[in-house]
């Protein structure tokens, strides 16, 4: 990628350390960052508005220019980004300085394609996207956008590893080839909900007794309907006169 094709990215240096700065800045507009590498391999703490780099990161190149405080254009990749763990918002961003004659180790994201023409999909099939990022080495202008891997002739059950992939040129994969699995058209388990056996409970049927009720002991006789228990006699018995 010759310069001038690159995106540019202004960014102001800033001395400002801290939180509670860098809640300032956000609320100013901008998202803090810091640069690392570079000659004397000093990182530089810089600003940069929210709006434009949201603009320069949607471009989806992974290799920018970032000129610091208006000076010379230095090639820089994306080290890594912090974002709010609610809202969509990038809160911070590290960019490394590259060299553009030396291979340097990255990550690029894994973009799937024809997942609709796929037979397997297409037959009631559920495509899993397992990898979504892979380790690559090459020079920073032969680093990819992203890694697009076409799944449209993926049946039912089969699945895709690194291996059949063809690297982009310049560019070398260094997750294991047979280990790493891209993606698998797997099918639906179907959840059989279990047969419920509709039970009637009978009471008094075959000599149940209600609950809480016990068996009258053998050779006792259940009192007559209306027929309390016996007094004592004696005590009690008569009227005091």
């Amino acid at each position: 990628m010759a310069e001038g094709s690159r995106p540019t990215l202004d960014v102001v240096e800033r001395a400002e350390r801290g939180s509670r700065e860098a809640r300032r800045l956000r609320r100013e507009g901008f998202v803090p960052g810091v640069l690392y590498g570079g000659g004397n391999g000093d990182a530089v703490s810089f600003k940069v508005g929210a709006r434009d780099l949201r603009h320069t990161l949607a471009d989806g190149s992974a290799l920018m220019d970032v000129k610091v405080d208006g000076g010379t254009a230095r090639p820089v990749i994306v080290k890594d980004q912090q974002f709010h763990p609610v809202r969509d918002e990038l809160l911070h961003i590290d960019l490394l300085e590259v060299r553009l004659d030396e291979k340097i180790q990255s990550t690029v994201a894994v973009e799937l394609t024809g997942a609709e023409e796929s037979p397997g999909v297409k037959e009631g099939g559920v495509l899993e996207h397992v990898t979504r990022e892979l380790s690559i080495e090459a020079l920073p202008t032969d680093i990819p956008d992203n890694v697009t891997v076409d799944v449209s002739g993926m049946e039912v059950a089969a699945t895709m590893h690194l291996h059949e992939l063809s690297a982009p040129p310049g560019v070398t994969f260094l997750d294991d080839p047979e280990e790493t699995l891209i993606a698998t058209v797997v099918v639906p388990t179907e959840i059989e909900e279990p047969e419920i056996e509709e039970e009637t409970e009978l009471v008094g049927e075959e000599g149940e007794l209600p609950e809480g009720e016990e068996a009258p002991e053998e050779g006792a006789e259940a009192p007559a309907e209306g027929e309390g228990a016996a007094e004592p006699e004696g005590e009690g018995g008569g009227e005091e006169s």
